[in-house]
């Protein structure tokens, strides 16, 4: 199969898809790779090593997608990208189609086929393809809490650390899963007084035996929630919210319970989602304020670290790319649920449950698509 690793033309992304390394996996089992040219300098890789690998590289994007039967890249298709997809073309990467209807549309109409990284999941229930970024992103989260509560980025000048005859700093993270453990980790480490809410009392037990003591972790009921919101200085989101929710966990009205010039640090961005005033946001434009409170919500925070997170997101996905590459996608995706699971379209038809409910538009499951059921 011919290999395309694609550079990322989103604002601020420096990830690319595939290290060296990766490239090498390929070769060794008889595919052909090309490389877009200066894919991966933004994560310290030069076209040279990539070479070295048995990679070819290619020098404009229209070549990569005219020439590849198998796109492998980071961030959803954006608008410039449109015109690549046609039929046949396979494309694994974040795809966040409930949030980009014009993008699920085109690849619809392209007839193109789209897996989704974030919707990969394992035999635990969780998220692999996720996991590695998560991590990173709610760290990546608390670091921005960091600067954008120092007065000279327009914060309240809270310095979140125990700094002696000072009162410290209270930071409420919801969810106890990869993004939010991740941003205990830090928070607590800086003397933090740190609250965990979760629902999941399983992710709350695992949570006690990972983080130290001035980490609270409370059962996620409303009242909680609310006592929370009433003390905390930074707010930190890590839940995915459902797609086809309609309510939300923190409503615009809940943001008057927060101390006026506090932060909210939406990790997960799913803009109008568990946080009502959540929208998305870049990391050439990443704050604005909504009802007195301070929101940081850019979409890609593990693009800021993208060596570390090149590394991290290649190790987790390279092995299904492999299993696409090897048995051809239909032969993948049918040897594979874990795999089917993320299939968002296919020959012209949706395939994501909640993309369907989401946009209000017909779908059907990956296995009917696939012809395993009638």
């Amino acid at each position: 199969m011919i290999v395309g690793i694609a550079k990322e033309i989103k604002n601020n992304e420096y990830r690319v898809a595939c290290t060296p390394n990766g490239v090498k996996e390929f070769v060794k089992r008889g595919h052909t790779v090309l490389v877009e040219k200066d894919a991966g300098i933004g994560s310290g890789f030069s076209n040279e090593e990539y070479i070295a690998q048995g990679a070819e590289i290619v020098e404009t994007a229209e070549e990569l997608y005219k020439r590849s039967e198998f796109i492998y890249k980071v961030k959803e298709i954006l608008e410039e990208e449109y015109k690549y997809l046609r039929e046949d073309l396979i494309v694994f990467t974040y795809i966040h189609s409930n949030a980009h209807r014009e993008q699920t549309d085109k690849f619809l109409e392209s007839k193109a086929i789209g897996i989704a990284y974030e919707d990969v999941y394992d035999r635990n229930g969780g998220f692999p393809l996720l996991k590695p970024m998560s991590e990173i992103a709610g760290k990546g989260g608390f670091i921005a809490a960091l600067n954008f509560s120092q007065s000279i980025h327009g914060g309240n000048g809270l310095m979140l650390a125990r700094v002696h005859g000072v009162r410290t700093p209270e930071i409420t993270i919801i969810g106890a899963g990869n993004a939010g453990l991740g941003a205990a980790e830090l928070a607590a480490a800086f003397g933090n007084k740190v609250t965990i809410l979760d629902v999941n009392t399983d992710n709350l037990e695992h949570a006690k035996h990972i983080l130290p003591p001035n980490v609270e972790l409370l059962y996620s009921d409303e009242q909680n929630l609310i006592n929370c919101l009433k003390r905390t200085d930074v707010l930190m989101n890590c839940i995915l919210w459902p797609k086809w929710r309609t309510d939300h966990l923190v409503s615009r009205e809940m943001l008057k319970l927060i101390k006026p010039n506090s932060l909210i640090v939406d990790v997960s961005c799913d803009d109008n989602g568990a946080i009502e005033t959540s929208r998305s946001t870049s990391h050439d434009d990443p704050v604005y304020v909504e009802e007195g409170i301070t929101h940081y919500v850019v979409d890609n925070i593990p693009a800021a670290f993208p060596q570390t997170s090149t590394y991290s997101l290649c190790n987790a996905t390279l092995p299904f790319a492999l299993q696409i590459a090897d048995k051809g996608v239909k032969q993948a995706l049918i040897d594979n649920k874990y795999l089917r699971r993320g299939l968002t379209s296919y020959e012209g038809q949706l395939t994501l449950e909640e993309t369907g409910k989401k946009q209000d538009r017909p779908y059907i499951s990956p296995e009917k698509a696939l012809g395993m059921e009638d």
